[in-house]
Order: C-alpha cells, then structure tokens, then sequence
C-alpha cells in the first residue's frame, strides 16, 4: 500500500494542561508496540509545548487545531507555523467543519491558510465536508468538489503531495450519526478521482484522506477497511485512553 494509515486524536476544547500531560503520557506508553500506523494528537494551544515535552522520542506525533496565514502581526488570538513549529508540531488541521460553519472561515482564508502551511514544515490536514441538507439534496459530490478546487488553488503536484485530507460530513460530526462504510468509501473515491484530475492518479494515489465523523472502536475497522479510507480524524473518542488505543490498535492489524 501507498498509504500508512493515519489516526489523529482532535482534542477541540477540552483538557487541561496538566491532564493533556498526563493522558499523553499514558498514550505514549500504551502506543510504543505500534509500528505500521501514523499516531497523532491535537491538544489545544496553551498544552502544545508540555505535550510535545511528554511524547518526545515516542512513535506519537504532535498536530495544532488551528493556524493563521500570515507569519506575524495584529492578529490577536491566532499563532503562526512558525510558532507551532518552534512548540514541536508536526501536523496542524486546516478548515475543520467548526472553524468554517461556526467562525466563518472561508474558501479564500483556507487556501491562504494551505499554502502557508505546505511552506512551512508542518503537514497540513485539510478538512472537508457537506451538511446535512447538501447530503439530502444529493449535493454533496458538488460541495466537498469545490471545497477541494478551491482550497488546493495554486498548489502544484508536488506540494499536493504533503497535503493530508480529512473528509468529515457535518452531520456526523459529535452528532453520533455516522457515514456507512460504503457512504464513506464514495465520497473518499470521489475525492481522489478528483485529485486524479487535478494531479494525475500517481500523485492521487499517494494522498491520505482521513474520514471524521464519530468513529469509534465499534465501527473503526469496518471504516478504516475500505480501499480509500486512509486513517481517521477523531473527535470525542480521542478523548478517552481505552477507546482511542483500541481504534489505533484496529488500525494497526488492518492489510490492505
């Protein structure tokens, strides 16, 4: 396979400092016999650099939630790749459903976001995704489409490559609700016939797209099974030690 799979833990708003400390520990420990799949965790902001601290020299990886275009400046709130680079992360997610249906991030701001990230060295996940009325009304091929025309705006092939994709339906994000296996194989599919178009199918090819949207241990591997599902992006089941290394550990014994 082209593909390593990729579980990454979003962690949103929740932990402390000292608990995101204390559950990167224990994950640390409890990941170190995993070899073949990509393990990442989100913490907010303010636990970047002790959690980076905590896993240092482990097989688990460090992502921010969020980031700003721009390297500098009167920008209060946000931080720059620079800052997260210098914090110890090596991943950072880019238009989560959040960050675009309730901040208002737009097409535009997501691109300017994607080209400053693919500059820098971290890996930019780049997340898409319908509602519920775009699913019902048949539009979702139309709508994760142009998220993904316009979010990938001047971005060559070669930097494409770096881009790690996360499809994540909004209505079953934190809804319970969850794309079938089949339902989410499709929209992955399409989404690399698209990058297929745009790139060529040998680049398409050595893209990761993630599916997010309430994967649990219960439904991780009939998910993760499917030929185009490359990994997860987790939101409340990465909260949870037991629950987030047993999805890992799915992962893990998956051939494909």
């Amino acid at each position: 396979m082209l593909r390593r799979l990729l579980i990454a833990g979003n962690w949103k708003m929740n932990k402390t400092v000292p608990e995101s400390e204390e559950f990167s520990r224990e994950l640390k420990n409890a990941t170190a016999r995993f070899k073949k799949v990509g393990i990442l965790i989100c913490p907010a902001f303010v636990a970047l650099k002790s959690v980076s601290d905590t896993i240092h020299g482990s097989n688990v990886n460090l992502g921010a939630q969020n980031m700003h275009f721009e390297e500098s400046g009167a920008f209060t709130g946000d931080v720059s790749t620079s800052m997260l680079e210098s914090a110890g992360c090596t991943h950072v997610i880019i238009g989560h459903s959040e960050r675009r249906h309730v901040f208002g991030e737009t097409d535009d701001m997501l691109n300017k976001k994607l080209k400053k990230a693919i500059a820098s060295t971290l890996t930019p996940i780049f997340c898409v995704g319908e509602k519920i009325e775009d699913r019902k009304a048949d539009r979702t091929e139309h709508v994760v489409g142009e998220q993904i025309e316009k979010g990938f705006a001047g971005v060559s092939a070669d930097q494409a490559q770096k881009v790690v994709i996360a499809y994540e339906p909004v209505w079953a994000i934190g809804t319970g609700e969850t794309a079938t296996p089949q339902q989410a194989e499709d929209v992955h599919a399409f989404i690399r016939k698209q990058l297929a178009e745009m790139y060529g199918r040998e680049v398409a090819d050595k893209i990761i797209i993630q599916y997010g949207g309430s994967v649990k241990p219960s439904n991780a591997n009939d998910l993760l099974s499917q030929e185009n599902i490359d990994g997860a992006l987790i939101g409340g089941a990465s909260l949870k030690l037991d629950s987030f290394v047993e999805i890992i550990e799915i992962a893990e014994k998956i051939d494909k």
